[in-house]
């Protein structure tokens, strides 16, 4: 029993940009329709991997619109919508909500550091105020690696106690399993994603939901196989096939090496570009990533 709309293997899919820098909407929803093909649950578009703090609200919006009217369920997108400006993150969710996505995964903000939990209440009470419909789904965006700007235990328990069918779950890229682990004990009514499929395995076991992960943007497959088979016997050998790919492609910048791969194995160049502040992985690093994918016998399935 889930408390939100969501279970299984979502991807944050990446968001191909053209040489000019602009979003590319063909490829984009093209992209979104293999992942769900392959395999994906669902798409936790518009985070980290796709780019979307290097994006404008607008962008956002209407990549949105654009994926939906080209036929990929509402109901299958997790756009983040989380942003510094509470204005900006009411806009992206209300119009998120208005377009019947299935909820959104809602970063804090984060420019500011060594804020209090009472701030962040705030901000995201705020934002489910002012959106006001009951279809919201919220999940809250843990990742003080990047945001700097943790979602605390107390929080999380604030923000349930008042919005306990809106806030629903949590994606967490702490990759700290304590801290997911003790998520799962101290609400187990609470749709907990590990950010990584390394913990996908042990986060079921535990009372997880599935994963949303980076690296789904290239073995959405291997890693549902896990999902769907985790509770017979091949589910530990399984676990250690997308292990293998995982810490294989994490070693590299991760948003400029799932690009190059998709481009090399879907023959397609353009895929290779990044806004800055990422660059493009050189020729050097790129060479060791397709050796070291080749040693433990991955590629990408075709399109």
């Amino acid at each position: 029993m889930t408390a939100g709309n969501f279970t299984g293997v979502l991807v944050p899919a990446l968001t191909p940009f053209r040489s000019d820098l602009s979003p590319d909407r063909q490829r984009f929803a093209a992209h979104c329709k293999w992942l769900l093909k392959q395999g994906a649950d669902g798409l936790a578009i518009f985070g980290t991997t796709s780019e979307a703090n290097s994006m404008a609200a607008d962008e956002r919006m209407e990549l949105l619109d654009f994926v939906i009217e080209s036929g990929v369920p509402a109901a299958k997108l997790m756009p983040g919508t989380g942003a510094c400006a509470i204005t900006d993150s009411i806009r992206l969710t209300k119009h998120a909500t208005d377009r019947g996505c299935g909820g959104v995964l809602m970063l804090p903000p984060f420019y500011y550091k060594g804020v209090s939990d009472a701030g962040l209440y705030a901000n995201f009470s705020e934002v489910i105020q002012r959106v006001g419909s009951p279809k919201l789904k919220v999940y809250l965006y843990h990742i003080p690696p990047q945001a700097v700007t943790p979602i605390s235990l107390a929080l999380i328990g604030m923000l349930r106690k008042d919005y306990p069918t809106t806030v629903v779950g949590l994606k967490d890229s702490s990759g700290d399993w304590n801290n997911t682990s003790a998520v799962l004990k101290e609400f187990p009514d609470f749709d907990v994603f590990p950010g990584s499929e390394l913990f996908l395995l042990q986060g079921l076991r535990a009372g997880g939901q599935g994963c949303i992960t980076a690296t789904g943007n290239v073995n959405p497959a291997g890693i549902r196989k896990v999902y769907e088979n985790w509770k017979t016997a091949e589910a530990d050998a399984l676990q250690a096939r997308i292990d293998a790919v995982r810490k294989t492609i994490q070693a590299f910048p991760m948003v400029p090496s799932l690009k190059r791969l998709i481009a090399h194995f879907h023959d397609d160049a353009e895929w290779v570009h990044v806004r800055p502040p990422m660059v493009k992985l050189g020729d050097d690093k790129w060479q060791k990533l397709l050796a070291e994918l080749n040693a433990v016998g991955f590629a990408v399935a075709p399109k």
